[in-house]
């Protein structure tokens, strides 16, 4: 039988966003499993934690580094993945940083619709595109893992420019997926429910066991809004040999938000 396994040593991973929250979570858990990991953020302090991703890192025994980078700059992303070299190459990235502005149909801006599609959706596509340039460039097999949401499926109010960043990435991810397979490159996305984080201002005071009540949009089947942690055990999944025959796919990763 095929010798499945979740150890990513001498793996090099590459996280967008992973100053806090979520890319954070992903970064430390991929060090955990043993990669090198490369911390690709516009920040080096975190908003919800005392020591940079890096550092806690490298004090718990793994590798990894900074590299300040602009996920809506394509040539920043093409910067980290050139770093990645110097660590043997990208063998999993996952795109990761995004960006939240709320607002109607009436009340976004140019300016923000341009920013947060520039974040969200373009960071993801030249994300990828980086990437999986590196992987063929080696001749390795690859993976790439997009952050996709609930909204990639469905629309809340006042989250129409959000929705539609959301809903890029579910497709750009399909795309990469069925482009890539003959370079045995396989592209997933994560779909997170409401996730107890800083990324919305607030959130990460309030306990995860509060998912039904204050603040939250709706109530959760799981009884409690989910925790990086959660994401962080997805991004692992899709990125291992235990996913050899998953491409294209959003995984979510809800408490069974969608279902109700």
């Amino acid at each position: 039988m095929p010798d499945y396994s979740s150890d990513f040593d001498g793996d090099t991973v590459v996280v967008t966003g992973a100053t806090s929250g979520i890319g954070r979570a992903i970064a430390i858990r991929f060090a955990e499993a043993g990669a090198t990991v490369l911390i690709a953020d516009i920040e080096s302090e975190p908003k919800d934690a005392d020591v940079p991703t890096a550092e806690y890192i490298r004090d718990q025994g793994g590798t990894a580094e900074f590299v300040q980078t602009d996920v809506s700059d394509a040539d920043d992303i093409r910067a980290v993945v050139e770093k990645a070299r110097e660590y043997g190459g990208v063998d999993v990235m996952v795109n990761n940083a995004g960006l939240f502005i709320g607002g109607s149909l009436f009340d976004i801006s140019e300016e923000e619709f341009e920013q947060i599609h520039e974040v969200n959706a373009k960071g993801v596509f030249f994300g990828c595109q980086a990437a999986a340039e590196d992987m063929i460039d080696r001749g390795v097999e690859g993976s790439i893992v997009n952050m996709a949401s609930i909204s990639s499926f469905v629309a809340q109010r006042d989250q129409i420019q959000y929705d539609s960043t959301k809903a890029a990435v579910k497709m750009i991810t399909r795309g990469a997926a069925l482009e890539l397979a003959d370079h045995d490159i396989r592209v997933n996305a994560i779909g997170p429910g409401q996730i107890a984080t800083e990324f919305i201002d607030g959130w990460s005071e309030e306990a995860p066991e509060k998912a039904s009540t204050d603040g939250l949009i709706k109530p959760v089947p799981a009884g409690r809004a989910g925790t990086p942690d959660d994401i962080a055990g997805a991004a692992l999944y899709l990125a291992s040999d235990d996913a050899d025959y998953v491409t294209g796919e959003v995984l979510m990763v809800d408490g069974g938000w969608l279902t109700i």
